[in-house]
């Protein structure tokens, strides 16, 4: 997601409706985000650029944390809570401590996990064509609908008391673009979540860095 696509997210009546100041990270690259392969809630660690993306995030993070107190907040799988952990050490913050958050895992694609899209159109074609007529409420068997997520999600979006900085998943990130910026739930299935960048929520807008 480059600064136009999240300012498009925010775009003229969509109010973003942040009640606190909301710094997401996506965890660094994994071998199966390399492969294109399914994570959902699959405990994969992240290769050697996905701690490198860890590191640039967190150099970017440097100012930010210096001004202010965050809490620090992540997913419980480990590709979360490593990203956490370098970019916290790569901002020059790591005596900040985290939080471990199981409502931020990754939206579950239950018997998909695993599988390249490839392989889940040669497995389950039924399935394949009523996930891409409707992404956003499509269940996996055995899984999770990005509504399902919305749902928790929302619910701990309520539970936010003061400046955050969340290091999660893509799923969740889409969440959040549609909860937060208004961003239509037919779209959000569909935008890019890069792992190198960074992505702010303020009261007013949304914007990366």
């Amino acid at each position: 997601m480059n600064d136009a696509t999240a300012s498009k997210a925010a775009a003229a009546g969509r109010q973003v409706a942040s009640r606190v100041p909301l710094i997401f990270i996506r965890h660094g690259e994994t071998d199966w985000n390399r492969e294109a392969r399914l994570q959902g809630q699959q405990d994969i660690p992240l290769n050697g650029l996905g701690r490198r993306q860890a590191e640039r995030n967190g150099r970017a993070l440097a100012g930010v944390l210096a001004a202010g107190d965050w809490r620090a907040i992540a997913s419980p799988l480990s590709r979360a809570a490593e990203t956490m952990r370098i970019l916290l050490a790569a901002a020059g913050r790591p005596d900040v401590g985290f939080e471990i958050d199981p409502i931020l895992k990754e939206i579950s694609y239950g018997d998909w996990e695993g599988l390249t899209l490839a392989e889940v159109a040669h497995r389950d074609a039924d399935g394949a064509r009523a996930r891409e007529r409707d992404k956003w409420s499509f269940v996996p068997p055995a899984g999770e609908s990005y509504a399902l997520g919305a749902e928790r999600v929302g619910a701990w979006l309520e539970s936010l008391d003061g400046p955050s900085l969340v290091v999660a998943h893509g799923g969740i990130l889409r969440i959040l673009l549609h909860l937060l910026a208004g961003l239509p739930s037919h779209d959000a299935p569909y935008l890019a979540t890069p792992q190198d960048r960074v992505v702010l929520f303020t009261r007013t807008a949304v914007f990366t860095i």
